[in-house]
């Protein structure tokens, strides 16, 4: 199994903890290749930054052909659900992979995030997947970064801290640590934590896997299927090619009008 992870900011030293937490998920014989996004922002933090980044992912999948499986590896899921239409391999993002280990986890989940500024952000991301009744609260960090790479040293008390508040007072049975920045702190603090505490690259690796055993196929039809073929200009040549080349394998029937007029 090959499995391709992308970071979609620009931040090498992210790219370093998430490579580290996904080598420690990785099922025997698994092949890992990490990417990070050549062109973006040092880390995502609003739904403007995410925009920005889902090009970069998209042209990351394009250069790195033949994966089994693809995990957008940064909190919000930057270019989903629409890179699944790219490519008929599953594609993972880790906030869809982190809600629904924790949906199985507890009742109620709260989110510890790296800033303030993302909490609507992701708010909205919890609600695009259908959680949202389920989300007990997202507490956030308040201070200025001084490295996006050694958030979880610099602040790893008080995301701790964090977490016992959501669990105490916002009722809480599982704990997300959200983002990239955080890769691996999970695995630190888990006995410092009294409920189960889910890593969103963990989540995204070990779920990518799963699919790609479960052999579930993939979108020929249906709203996930490749878009129809259509005049474009200005792509690059690898993500024109991988575009071309999977529209051309799109069934028939994959375009909902005609099922409805077939039915």
């Amino acid at each position: 199994m090959k499995l391709l992870v992308i970071n979609p900011n620009i931040s090498t030293d992210v790219s370093e903890l998430i490579e580290a937490e996904s080598r420690r998920n990785l099922h025997p014989g698994t092949e890992l290749t990490v990417v990070t996004a050549r062109a973006g922002m040092q880390y995502i933090e609003t739904r403007l930054e995410s925009l920005i980044a889902a090009p970069a992912v998209a042209q990351a999948i394009s250069e790195h052909r033949g994966a089994d499986a693809v995990v957008v590896a940064a909190f919000g899921d930057p270019g989903l659900p629409a890179l699944k239409e790219l490519v008929d391999v599953p594609v993972v993002g880790i906030t869809e992979a982190a809600l629904a280990a924790a949906s199985l986890l507890g009742k109620r989940f709260s989110i510890i995030a790296i800033s303030g500024r993302i909490t609507a952000w992701y708010r909205e991301c919890v609600d695009l997947h259908g959680y949202l009744p389920r989300l007990a609260s997202i507490r956030s960090l308040q201070d200025p970064l001084e490295a996006i790479g050694t958030v979880q040293d610099d602040f790893r008390t008080q995301l701790v801290e964090l977490a016992n508040r959501a669990v105490r007072h916002d009722g809480a049975d599982v704990i997300i640590l959200a983002g990239a920045p955080l890769a691996g702190l999970a695995r630190e603090v888990v006995d410092e934590i009294p409920v189960p505490v889910v890593d969103g690259i963990a989540a995204g690796v070990n779920f990518a896997q799963s699919l790609v055993a479960m052999n579930t196929g993939a979108h020929r039809a249906g709203s996930f299927s490749a878009p129809p073929a259509k005049p474009r200009s200005g792509l690059s040549p690898e993500l024109d090619e991988l575009l071309g080349e999977r529209q051309r394998l799109r069934s028939p029937s994959a375009d909902p009008a005609v099922v409805e007029e077939q039915a």
